[in-house]
């Protein structure tokens, strides 16, 4: 039985990672501030003898301190997202990702937890062209928030290298699936798509729907925090893996797929149209993986297209927001 702490276990991918561990048996500890997260994401195992709930913040160090006690393994969900919420209050962005980051690094430390998983971002290719994304070949940053990021990987490293601290980091590519909430002003793409054609409403698609991204399924991503953990390969750790599928879909494309698996349930939804908007700052126009370095040093699989995971959520979201 591990001990892990997962920070922003509250939120869509950390409730998920807390869920699946606490179903294979290990303690799972939980430190939320309730800022993006929800209760109701971890009302399920609040019974649980092996889930703690730390209601606290990582931008204060003894909070840190308090929830990494007897930890054998940190998953650094705790973030704050959005590339639009960083460009309108940077300030806040970069308290919570980089001085919380931080304060979550020593509190690691200090408390001689095994290993340190944290999420990276795939907003920390920025302006680099290159595609497929190669992990050692990046642009510069195009946001607050893409800047935060790829901060934590510099204080990962210095960390690994001047403490000893086993560090990993995760370059989440657009992570989609149950949970993912679809209210509120940065809610992602996809929730917040399914929401509005189960209303019969219009989604606005910034640009022409040619620009696209490495969608990932929840699944392929508990996966690789899972071998990231747990992985012996001295060769695989205190470096940074993409965390896709390795696979590219416009978002004309994606409108299609939602479509078609929502009509499913309501025939009507096929014949709601899409809005065209202005592109949006800071983004860029494709994103697509490389997976070969996880493959190689992890073992990674993932067993989740883009076809088979909006499959999967849009299940999962005709049940819970209806």
């Amino acid at each position: 039985m591990n001990k892990i702490l997962v920070t922003g276990g509250a939120g869509f991918i950390g409730s998920n990672l807390c869920e699946y561990f606490l179903s294979k048996g290990d303690q799972v500890v939980c430190l939320d501030n309730f800022a993006t997260g929800h209760r109701h994401n971890i009302a399920p195992f609040l019974e649980n003898k092996n889930f703690t709930l730390v209601e606290g913040d990582i931008r204060n160090l003894e909070d840190c301190q308090l929830a990494t006690e007897g930890v054998d393994y940190v998953l650094h969900q705790a973030a704050l997202g959005s590339v639009p919420r960083s460009l309108k209050d940077p300030i806040t962005t970069n308290e919570v990702n980089v001085s919380g980051f931080l304060n979550m690094l020593v509190a690691a430390r200090d408390a001689k937890v095994k290993r340190f998983i944290y999420a990276a971002s795939s907003s920390t290719y920025g302006d680099s062209e290159n595609l497929p994304k190669l992990e050692d070949v990046i642009g510069k940053p195009l946001s607050p928030y893409a800047i935060t990021k790829y901060v934590n990987e510099l204080y990962a490293d210095i960390f690994s290298k001047t403490y000893g601290l086993e560090t990993i980091g995760l370059r989440y590519f657009n992570v989609f699936g149950r949970r993912q909430d679809p209210n509120g002003a940065y809610a992602a793409v996809i929730p917040l798509f399914v929401k509005q054609f189960m209303n019969h409403e219009s989604p606005v698609i910034n640009g022409d729907g040619n620009y696209s991204r490495d969608f990932t399924y929840i699944d392929n991503v508990i996966q690789m925090n899972e071998l990231a953990m747990l992985s012996k390969n001295p060769e695989a750790i205190n470096t940074v893996y993409n965390t896709a599928y390795g696979d590219r879909t416009t978002l004309t494309q994606l409108v299609q797929l939602l479509k078609d698996n929502l009509a499913q349930f309501d025939p009507k939804i096929a014949q709601v149209e899409v809005i065209h908007g202005p592109n949006r700052a800071g983004d860029i126009p494709h994103s697509l993986a490389s997976i070969e370095k996880a493959k190689s040093k992890l073992g990674y699989n993932p067993r989740y297209s883009i076809a088979k995971g909006i499959e999967e959520a849009v299940s999962w979201y005709w049940e819970h927001l209806k």
